[in-house]
């Protein structure tokens, strides 16, 4: 105890006389919680909020602690001493940090301080506690937050996702954790300078489920796919070439999964370094890829499957060996302080058991032979490992579809490649996972960044809305409330039904016809009460919304709908409004030049040219109209017939043809500006002509009107200062749009048509499409108040769009909606995807969420109705009027086969079709 050290802190920071204050204390802020920083101790001396100056500080090693229950045990024994202000307690470090004022407590500031009141509260407790010499505690470390993802086994409802979910929030140094029932991942951001991943991997098992660990963003260890990979030769090869690289600490090939595992130095080798390596070492022979997390998790769902028929197949023969994986579980779970169907099961297995046991000795004692349920035990064990069975295997069928499509498109990188010279000689899409530090990466407009950098060239917007919350996220929770308490009402119900059929057969209150000869009321009241145990399945009301979600999802990716999460299924079942974009999601997308025209003396030729030049540094899908129809007027005819000869001679031609465009400037909504043989040139709608004090020829207004009341786009051209002549454009509606928006009345909602052009050409393509609400002349920033003000009056409104200018609209939007061949930040914006670029999947969405959760009501209905009706049942409720008792293991059958019965339910959804429209505009075809 002599090297206990307690200081407080004076003014300036410098440590006051042993035994005495500093004079004139400064504010120090009290870190939070100890096991915030796990090992990084708080200031010597404090004073918060609440006025704790001058007080000191002291580390306890507490040994013995096995859970959180514990943590609160020795927190609350401290807290309860005079003069403790503060104490956290670390369960990993098994260390305390305790903050008191030593003019209140018993301990003092002198060097041989008496701390016997702070190590007696914690051996009252149950625990035993030394003081941690000053130089043992350990200095502040990094902060470095990594992100981790877990493959986690055992989770079988909405009940286990919120406990895996709770103790993984509750350790030390993770910042947050969010787990996925539909593919059995976790993913956990943590301080890895306080908890390790095997760490995070040991608190998930210590609470009843299976963890490994996957990846994490520290690139230290990677899993790399092999295509190729066939035979011992290719695994030879495989191994020679890792051999020889620098910077490779271990590796471990599996042949059978196509896979090797990689330890790395990142300092001394990059993971491309070690792709590229791969495949030109064996060449080509070998390809190397980053393995998906979803894929690697594909093959667990069947193992699981598999391991629980093999269980199943076990316990018919050997139903006590194999029932020790709910005694485990149920003991792990009741150590964190929760419960789950587990408990139940044990409660009633044990139960059953221990009284047959006590009955098989009394027997032989007493002479007298009382009934016996060894079996009870066992078939309830048999009947429900039955039904895990069904459900794991009901579960990795609506996971699969979800798996195949998040493997669809993998994330990728545009990387600029250099020569020896440093200049860059070309481009190579690699996949985003293989970027490294120093890497020059090319960014195109709409599309999204796939790293965080320094930009080094060019001018563009980036489009922040996921950061920055355009649309303010809105907390949804599994429905969990009724499942978490369910447990304990299950328990008191069962010590209920137990002393009312015992006091009321004490008192005679039934006559003893009732009991078995054999038998007597304490064993008639036990076979009730374990019949309440064993019946009731929390399971059930935690499986009711989760699977219809995941079959759902699943559908819904066979179908060409990407849902991104059970919330926005949720949404777009009350969908009032779809404000449908204009340009790319009602249009093809592919617009073309129908007439081009000049009003002054300048030649079409020499017009074309200078608009071509204008537009060429434009990524506006008119820009490219604009520069196709111009190339295709002066070239037409004179380039190479195949078409890989084309597009090689056009990007030479485009180069020597096109006039310099210099201080090029786009303004968004309207054109762009630019300076072209030092004039200043503009391309673009009326608007900005107008704003720049050009005057629009009567003749040139005249035709200009006329395109718009044709469903055509008008680009205006000043040069100079003067009018010079205008194109028109148009972009087919695509052929599905007019009855989509039909279908969309059919069903309730109100369709809106959002564009940026002009109001006669929006107006006319309304009408060509069926929309009487139009909003246009909208710029960007301003299409998100347009759903904003939809949503005045609480309506849901849904967004559809394709374009980097649409995402504002689709993150303000209660459902969003991206074209699957819009630009990935819009599809990154949106909570569904539209894989197959085709409108009429805006009413699949909208009816399989409609008919998702009209599943889920039934499916509760279902759980409900079931326990409303088994427990009483169970408890004896009808045994006065019937004779009727449910015996134990018949009660662990229902049990079982509640939770199929949810499940199946939500199966029926596989047999989903998706609405035509004939049917929906109720056409009928002969």
């Amino acid at each position: 105890m002599a090297h206990l050290q307690l200081s407080a802190v004076a003014a300036g920071g410098r440590p006051a006389a042993a035994g005495g204050r500093g004079e004139d204390m400064e504010d120090v802020a009290l870190l939070d919680s100890y096991d915030e920083e796990m090992g990084a101790p708080p200031p010597r001396a404090t004073t918060d909020d609440d006025g704790e100056e001058g007080c000191a500080e002291a580390h306890v090693r507490v040994t013995g602690m096995t859970c959180s229950a514990c943590t609160s045990a020795v927190e609350g024994a401290v807290s309860a001493r005079s003069g403790v202000r503060r104490v956290a307690v670390s369960l990993l470090q098994n260390r305390a940090h305790v903050v008191f004022d030593p003019a209140l407590a018993k301990v003092t500031l002198r060097a041989d301080v008496n701390v016997d009141d702070i190590i007696e509260a914690i051996e009252d407790a149950g625990f035993d506690a030394e003081i941690i010499p000053d130089a043992a505690v350990s200095q502040p470390k990094s902060q470095k937050t990594l992100s981790a993802q877990f493959r986690i086994g055992g989770m079988t409802c909405a009940n286990c996702v919120n406990s895996v979910e709770g103790i993984l929030k509750k350790l030390p140094g993770v910042k947050g954790a969010v787990v996925a029932l539909a593919t059995s991942l976790g993913e956990v951001e943590y301080v890895p300078s306080a908890i390790s991943k095997d760490e995070i991997v040991q608190a998930i098992e210590d609470a009843g489920f299976e963890a490994a660990f996957l990846q994490s963003s520290e690139q230290d260890k990677i899993l790399l796919g092999l295509t190729g990979l066939h035979t011992e030769r290719d695994a030879d090869v495989l191994h020679d070439i890792l051999k020889k690289m620098n910077g490779l600490q271990q590796f471990n090939v599996n042949i059978v999964l196509s896979e090797v595992e990689i330890i790395f130095d990142p300092e001394a080798v990059g993971l491309r370094s070690i792709v590229d390596t791969i495949e030109m070492g064996s060449n080509g022979r070998l390809k190397a890829h980053v393995q998906n997390p979803y894929s690697r998790g594909a093959s667990n769902d069947a193992q699981e499957a598999s391991k629980m028929f093999n269980l199943l197949r076990s316990s018919l023969f050997l139903s006590f060996v194999i029932g020790k994986r709910f005694y485990i579980a149920a003991y792990r779970a009741v150590k964190h302080g929760s419960t789950n169907m587990d408990v139940l099961v044990v409660l009633g297995t044990t139960a059953s058991y221990v009284y047959s046991v006590c009955a098989l000795l009394y027997g032989s004692i007493t002479g007298y032979r009382p009934p016996v349920y060894f079996e009870t035990s066992a078939m309830i064990i048999t009947f429900v490992l039955f039904g895990k069975y069904l459900e794991v295997l009901a579960k990795g069928k609506t996971s699969d579809a979800i798996k195949k499509l998040v493997e669809l498109v993998p994330a990728t990188a545009l990387l600029l490649l250099k020569d020896k010279e440093g200049k860059h000689v070309g481009e190579r899409e690699i996949d985003a996972l293989l970027v490294q530090p120093g890497d020059v990466l090319k960014v195109l407009p709409g599309s999204k960044v796939p790293a965080d950098g320094v930009v080094v060239w060019g001018t563009s917007h980036v489009n922040e809305s996921m950061i920055t919350g355009e649309s303010a996220p809105i907390l949804k929770e599994v429905f969990s409330v009724v499942a978490s308490i369910f447990v304990p009402i299950v328990i008191t119900l069962s010590a209920v039904t137990f002393f009312a059929w015992f006091l009321c057969g004490w008192f005679g209150a039934y006559p003893n016809s009732w009991v078995a000869e054999n038998s007597n009321c304490f064993v008639f009241s036990l076979m009730f009460a374990i019949s309440v145990v064993v019946i009731a399945c929390p399971c059930a009301l935690g499986l009711a919304t989760p699977t219809a979600v995941m079959v759902a999802t699943g559908i819904g990716a066979n179908h060409g709908v990407l849902v991104k999460g059970g919330d926005a299924l949720e949404r777009a079942q009350n969908v009032n409004y779809v404000v449908f974009d204009k340009t790319g999601t009602l249009t093809q997308g592919k617009a073309v030049v129908t007439t081009a025209k000049v009003f002054s003396g300048m030649d079409l030729g020499d017009f074309l040219t200078l608009v071509a030049s204008a537009e060429a540094s434009s990524e506006h899908p008119l820009a490219k109209a604009v520069l196709d129809y111009a190339f295709h007027f002066h070239f037409f005819g004179k380039l190479p017939s195949s078409k890989d000869g084309i597009e090689q001679r056009k990007e030479e031609v485009l180069s020597q043809w096109l006039l310099e465009a210099e201080d090029f400037s786009a303004i968004p909504g309207k054109g762009v500006r630019c300076l072209i043989n030092g004039k200043h040139i503009l391309v673009g709608n009326r608007s900005l002509i107008i704003e720049n004090g050009v005057a629009i020829p009567p003749e040139a207004e005249s035709f200009l009107v006329d395109l718009e009341l044709n469903a055509k786009t008008g680009i205006l051209v000043a040069y100079d200062g003067d009018f010079v002549g205008l194109m028109g454009i148009t972009d087919p509606l695509k052929r599905e749009a007019a009855v989509v928006v039909e279908g969309l009345k059919k069903l309730g909602v109100h369709p809106v048509m959002l564009t940026g052009d002009n109001w006669r050409t929006a107006q006319a393509v309304a009408k060509e499409v069926g929309i009487e609400d139009v909003r246009a002349e909208v710029m960007p920033a301003g299409k998100a108040d347009v759903v904003r003000s939809l949503q005045k009056d609480g309506s849901i409104v849904a967004m559809v769009g394709d374009g980097i200018n649409d995402s504002p609209a689709l993150a303000a939007a209660d459902v969003g909606m991206a074209i699957g061949g819009g630009t990935d930040i819009a599809i990154e914006a949106a909570d569904y995807v539209l894989v197959r670029n085709n409108l009429e999947d805006v009413i699949t969405a909208i009816d399989l969420s409609r008919k998702t959760f009209s599943r889920i009501r039934w499916n509760y209905f279902f759980a409900m109705a079931y326990n409303v009706v088994a427990i009483p049942v169970a408890a004896g409720a009808l045994f006065p009027f019937t004779g009727l008792q449910m015996p134990p293991w018949l009660a662990g059958a229902c049990m079982a086969f509640s939770s199929v019965s949810v499940v199946c339910s939500s199966l029926f959804l596989r047999r989903y079709r998706k609405p035509r429209l004939t049917t929906v505009l109720q056409i009928t075809v002969e």
